[in-house]
């Protein structure tokens, strides 16, 4: 019975640790700002018969020749910035 107490008071304090309130990283609504020479990382689908997640990192250029309009879908797909 003691058991019992230790571990419902345990999981208790577990449960109203820092760590479970903790809010997830929100993605801003827009690409951040960069120069023309800035790589935006966004999740472009897989290829057929994998599901491993593919993340292309390319200027705002290249995504615009991809059709992908960054700002736009940053949001949903964005992961990073580089340089």
């Amino acid at each position: 019975m003691a058991t019992r107490k230790w571990l419902l008071a345990f999981g208790l304090l577990a449960a109203a640790s820092p760590i479970t309130a903790a809010q997830p990283e929100l993605t801003p609504p827009t690409a951040p700002p960069g120069t023309p020479q800035t790589r935006y990382c966004m999740r472009v689908e897989a290829s057929t018969g994998t599901r491993i997640e593919l993340v292309e990192c390319w200027t705002r250029e290249e995504w615009a020749w991809q059709g992908v309009d960054v700002d736009k879908d940053w949001q949903k797909e964005g992961v990073g910035v580089q340089g």
